[in-house]
C-alpha cells in the first residue's frame, strides 16, 4: 500500500508529547480521528534516547531506538512528531540495517527478525499524506492572525539520515491554506538550547529571549511550532516582561476541522494563546 492511501498508521509520542507537551498530542490525535486515520500508539514503548542518551552511551542510544522498532507491526509505517524522537529513531534504524553485527544483537535481544521495509515518518509527511492543505482550504479560520514559523534546528539538520526530506516551507504552505498570513524573520532555524535547558538553564534564557524579542519586532501575532521541546523551551525559559502567545501547528489544524477541546489545550500553555484568537475571530463562543 502506498502511503497516501494509508489509512492506519503505528504512533511513536516520545516522552515530550506524553508529559509536558501532551496538549500537543491530544490536537494531533483530535486531528488525525477527523480525517479518518488511525494512530496506532505503540505499546509499552521506551524513551528514544534522546540527546542525553546518544552523547554518553552510543550502544544504549542504538539498543532504545531497537526496542521501539521491535514494537512496530510489520504491516504499518510508523509515524514520529518529535523531531528528536525522528532523528534518534531514523538513526537506530539505518544503523542497524547496515551493519550484520548490529542485526545479529537486534534480532537476539528481542526475538524477532529486523524490518528492512519499516518507512518511518515524520509528521509533516503524514499531514502531506492526508492531503492536509486541501482538506482545511475553505476554513480561511486565521485569515486576521499573523504569525512566524518556527522549526528549530533539528529537522533542518539530520544527521545520517539518507534521503532525508527538508520540511522548510510546511508550516507555511499549511497556516497559508487556513488564511494566516507568514511573517519573515530569521530565527526560524535557530536552537531554543534543547536539554541545556534542564543542564544550564541560565544559558538559555538569553537565546530564547533573543527569538522572542525577534518574532515581537516582526509584528507577528503569534509563533507556531513543530517541536514541542522547542515550545516548552520558549515558553518557559522567557523571562522577557512581553510574551506572544505559542502554537502547536496541529492545535490550530485541529481548530479548522472543528475540535472544540482547545480550551483543555490552551490550558496548558504559560501564555494563554485563547484571547488573540478570540479577538482575532477565530471562535465564536463567549470565555
Amino acid at each position: 500500500m502506498k502511503l497516501y492511501e494509508q489509512k492506519a498508521y503505528a504512533y511513536f509520542p516520545g516522552c515530550s508529547l506524553a508529559t509536558s507537551a501532551k496538549e500537543n498530542n491530544k490536537s494531533l490525535l483530535s486531528m488525525t480521528k477527523k480525517l479518518g486515520v488511525d494512530l496506532i500508539q505503540l505499546p509499552d514503548w521506551n524513551c528514544c534516547g534522546s540527546s542525553s542518551t546518544h552523547s554518553i552511551n552510543h550502544g544504549l542510544a542504538i539498543d532504545l531506538a531497537g526496542r521501539n522498532l521491535s514494537l512496530v507491526p510489520t504491516n504499518l509505517p510508523l509515524v514520529v512528531a518529535c523531531p528528536s524522537c525522528y532523528i534518534r529513531l531514523c538513526q537506530g534504524y539505518y544503523q542497524i540495517k547496515e551493519s550484520k553485527e548490529l542485526r545479529d544483537k537486534y534480532e537476539e535481544m528481542w526475538n524477532k527478525p529486523f524490518n528492512d521495509d519499516l518507512k518511518i515518518i515524520h509528521l509533516f509527511k503524514l499531514l502531506e499524506n492526508m492531503n492536509i492543505k486541501n482538506r482545511i482550504a475553505n476554513s480561511k479560520i486565521l485569515k486576521d492572525i499573523s504569525y512566524v514559523p518556527y522549526y528549530g534546528c533539528m529537522l533542518s539538520k539530520p544527521i545520517d539520515i539518507p534521503k532525508e526530506e527538508n520540511y522548510n516551507g510546511t508550516i507555511e504552505s499549511v497556516m497559508k491554506s487556513m488564511g494566516a498570513k507568514h511573517v519573515e524573520w530569521s530565527s526560524m532555524q535557530k536552537c531554543c538550547g534543547t536539554f541545556l535547558s534542564v543542564t544550564h538553564p541560565k544559558s538559555i534564557t538569553p537565546i530564547v529571549n533573543n527569538i522572542i524579542t525577534e518574532a515581537i519586532d516582526s509584528k507577528a501575532d503569534c509563533i507556531v511550532t513543530a517541536c514541542s521541546m522547542c515550545h516548552l523551551n520558549l515558553e518557559i525559559r522567557c523571562d522577557l516582561g512581553k510574551k506572544l502567545p505559542i502554537l502547536h501547528l496541529t492545535e490550530l489544524i485541529s481548530i479548522a476541522l472543528g475540535s472544540k477541546s482547545y480550551k483543555k489545550w490552551f490550558a496548558r500553555h504559560l501564555v494563554d494563546p485563547y484571547p488573540l484568537l478570540k479577538e482575532k475571530g477565530v471562535f465564536d463562543d463567549v470565555a
